[in-house]
């Protein structure tokens, strides 16, 4: 009988990250070199005990000795909350499955780590001894994190050996984020010390250095010079290309796998592995130029001199030319004698055989992640030899030849490497486009059926052609039921028995065929509800993999909300005869739960209310804030009773979704997209004909706000006139169309420091009094411009009243949102790029 194939897992927080994709890479390629299985398991960075974020990582917890023989944990990427003690409990959870941790050294785990101190010590001590700078500032990473910590120390070890004064105004912290690098460097600045050099605690931190710093009107590296840690992707093409301490990450990945595999085979394995580290210089410290920005040879700090070129020097060659192009170790292994021999080809008269063996070698590199443009250090080196050669290379027609020869390589060097970039840049921008579309299928799944169809759709083009989606079916999570399965790229039915949750798919689906490499995440709503695990085949572009765990969670938690209603609207139907008082309380809780508890948008003071009518309507308002300002929505679903609240429930539900996923979109793309699934539901599911009017504002923070939908007038009480202008909306109903993408177009008005914006439903506008008199648009203008200057509250309070003393018993809802708007400090209509 064969052997059992084994399987191993990865832990880490995210597939996406330069990081993360390497450490992954790495894994990924030693384990298919060792025949095993691969089970890569994301949820979030670890929790502390009793606070958020259990949800996302729940998956952690359903890794185990029934699908797993060993485990890598990815800790350096985990551990930012819970410190070294956390991720000692967390490893030893695994007990007795073998365990191995990279990038954190834990007692009783083997762990890879890389020489983190060797690298800060070499870009300060680069600062300090190559360019006489005595002001570097540092920028360490966050607190909990033992790789920041002892970067940390080396920097503090680097000034004390050198004889400098640690100064506390040149060090800040970050969290290893672009942003918070940028916010660490300003604090430095802003407190008036003088610093002639920053080293950063890895290269996104060092990046918002450069920004804040050129904000300041200092150059990089004219007036500071700045080198990062990690030589990720972004460091060669910045401008200036950053000098940076480059990390094998790739062979961490691959190393953590052999080590693992040795401990599942028994064998002893050494408790620490450290790896070492290199300082690679370029711009940003003076000492690159334009030309090494891709990190070639040229620009390695410390490279030994190349061995002199003579007989027998061929494995020197060799071994110089390997090591200078970063691949996974053993990935091509005798590339550089392959290559050789091919030129030696080439030399005695095979015309055209070293361009085909470095064409095919550029192939093989690209697809293992090597950065191709290295090779041009390749030519370097060759073509130097090869100069400098014996004498039976001295004819002037084989140098001319040569020369040939160095020269077209280098182009296809270029063109590969070109190539290279822009396949990556298309494989992000199409990833880009399929989640932007399936945001918009899956947000509108108001049911598991449809929600199967859309998967069905959606996960073919994104490149998958495996998945396993299950949710949970016991209050404990202990089992789940398959709720989507597809294979080689199609559906396929299910079996409708539930299975060990820890089993993460259905039996049969994580088979003993052929070797598989699977990434498994949560399927989870928020940081509390956990829904069950998704099972997708790996090699789709890492973009896809988080946001479809919040879209595919999100889904499920809509479709939960949705039979919800649905099934409380038919549980209210039956009972319509004989409870009609009680049915009209439970449908205007519904209507007012959905009311937003927090009205918080920078630069408006926001203040609404919704009041619902003796039977009820479906009157709709929200306010969700972005990082950019954020949208206002408003609406009244035609008719009363539970009917119009479930198509108010509808539209909000998705309003959010589409919002949250994209806050930048098109008020009018999100109007016909919430137009086309209301319209399918309500007259397709529910078999009713109700529609609504729907207006979105989309707010930004510069006062401009742009509008879509059918609704009341938009009114605004100008602060330089104090007289109320009412902007009409140009739409069309909600729900009465199958489409609306022609007839839904985005408008918008621009609001001024004091303006008010006041947004109202028909029921304030069309209360009758005594005789049957409307209270009417004008009187609505009135009451705003007479309580102008009072607070958004006052202001709210006195419309209500005012309609209330109207019509003492209004056979409507009243939904009435005030909001004065304050422009930004020193900003106005000329510099925000409005015509004044």
């Amino acid at each position: 009988m064969s052997k059992k194939r084994r399987t191993i897992a990865l832990l880490m927080d995210y597939v996406r990250g330069e990081y993360q994709s390497g450490v992954r890479f790495g894994v990924e390629r030693a384990a298919e070199a060792h025949d095993v299985n691969l089970v890569i398991a994301f949820g979030e960075m670890l929790a502390l005990p009793g606070s958020s974020g259990t949800a996302q990582n729940s998956i952690y917890h359903l890794i185990g000795a029934e699908t797993v023989d060993g485990i890598i944990v990815a800790s350096t990427t985990l551990c930012h909350h819970v410190g070294i003690e956390g991720m000692q409990r967390f490893c030893r959870s695994y007990a007795p499955l073998p365990v191995c941790s990279i990038g954190v050294a834990i007692d009783g785990v083997p762990s890879l780590i890389v020489d983190n101190a060797l690298g800060i010590e070499a870009a300060v001590g680069h600062m300090v001894d190559a360019h006489g700078r005595r002001r570097v500032a540092f920028l360490g990473g966050p607190a909990n994190n033992e790789e920041a910590d002892v970067r940390t120390a080396a920097y503090f070890r680097v000034l004390a050996d050198r004889s400098l004064p640690f100064d506390q105004r040149l060090f800040a912290c970050g969290a290893f984020t672009i942003d918070s690098g940028r916010a660490a460097m300003r604090e430095i600045l802003d407190r008036g010390v003088e610093l002639d050099a920053v080293v950063a605690a890895n290269d996104a931190m060092a990046l918002g250095a450069i920004d804040a710093l050129q904000a300041r009107g200092l150059g990089v590296p004219e007036d500071i010079l700045v080198c990062g840690f990690d030589d990720a992707v972004i460091a060669r093409f910045t401008k200036p290309s950053m000098s940076t301490i480059g990390q094998p990450i790739k062979r961490l990945g691959a190393r953590a796998v052999d080590t693992l595999m040795r401990m599942i085979d028994g064998e002893p394995v050494p408790e620490r592995s450290l790896f070492p580290v290199e300082l690679t210089l370029r711009e940003s410290c003076g000492c690159g130029n334009p030309a090494d920005a891709a990190g070639g040879p040229s620009s390695r700090a410390r490279r030994a001199p190349p061995p002199p070129a003579h007989a027998g020097g061929r494995e020197q060659l060799e071994r110089a030319l390997e090591e200078s192009v970063a691949i996974p170790a053993g990935s091509l292994h005798g590339w550089a004698g392959e290559l050789l021999s091919a030129l030696d080809d080439e030399l005695a008269g095979e015309e055209g055989r070293f361009l085909r063996a470095l064409e095919a070698l550029l192939d093989a590199a690209g697809r293992e992640g090597a950065n191709l443009e290295h090779f041009q250090g390749v030519i370097t080196l060759l073509r130097e030899r090869v100069r400098r050669g014996p004498g039976d290379l001295r004819g002037a027609a084989l140098a001319e030849t040569l020369e040939q020869i160095w020269h077209a390589s280098r182009v296809l060097v270029g063109s590969a490497s070109v190539r290279s970039e822009g396949q990556q840049r298309l494989n992000v921008e199409l990833a880009s486009l399929y989640l932007s579309w399936s945001a918009r299928s899956f947000s509108t799944c108001l049911s598991l059926p449809i929600l199967r169809r859309m998967m069905a759709s959606e996960l073919p083009r994104m490149q998958f052609s495996r998945v396993a989606v299950s949710l949970y079916d016991d209050p404990q999570r202990s089992t789940m039921v398959p709720l989507f399965l597809m294979e080689d790229g199609r559906e396929v039915e299910p079996p409708p028995a539930s299975f060990p949750a820890r089993l993460l798919a259905p039996d049969g689906f994580l088979g003993d065929g052929e070797r598989w490499s699977v990434i498994a995440l949560p399927v989870a709503f928020g940081d509390a509800e956990k829904f069950g695990v998704a099972v997708l085949n790996s090699g789709a572009n890492e973009l896809v993999y988080d946001a479809l765990r919040l879209q595919i969670g999100s889904a499920v938690k809509a479709a939960a909300l949705h039979w919800e209603v649905v099934r409380q609207v038919e549980l209210r139907e039956r009972l319509e005869q004989e409870k009609v008082r009680q049915e009209s309380v439970v449908a205007a809780r519904i209507q007012t739960a959905l009311v937003p508890t927090q009205l918080s948008v920078e630069g408006l003071e926001l203040s609404a209310i919704m009041r619902p009518a003796a039977t009820v309507g479906g009157d709709y308002y929200d306010v969700l804030a972005t990082a950019e300002g954020g949208w206002l929505g408003i609406g009244d679903v035609a008719g009363h009773g539970l009917a119009a609240g479930l198509v108010m429930l509808m539209i909000q539900s998705m309003i959010s979704a589409l919002t949250r996923s994209d806050p930048n979109a098109s008020p009018s793309d999100i109007v016909s997209a919430v137009n086309a699934a209301v319209y399918e539901n309500v007259r397709s599911r529910l078999k009713r004909d109700e529609h609504a009017t729907l207006l979105l504002l989309r707010y930004e923070r510069s006062g401009r706000v742009t509008f879509a939908g059918a609704h009341d007038d938009i009114i605004v009480c100008r602060a330089r006139t104090r007289r109320c202008v009412c902007i009409q909306s140009s739409g069309v109903w909600v729900g009465a169309l199958p489409a609306i993408d022609a007839m839904t177009r985005d408008a918008e008005f621009v609001l001024e420091d004091g303006d008010l914006l006041v947004l109202y439903s028909d029921g304030v506008t069309e209360a009758r009094d005594a005789h049957r008199e409307q209270f009417g648009l004008e009187r609505l203008c009135s009451t705003i411009e007479s309580s102008q200057d009072a607070p958004a509250d006052a202001i709210r309070d006195r419309i209500m009243k005012e309609v209330e003393g109207w019509c003492p018993s209004p056979d409507d809802d009243m939904t009435v949102v005030v909001a004065r708007y304050s422009a930004p400090r020193g900003l106005s209509l000329q510099s925000a790029g409005f015509p004044t």
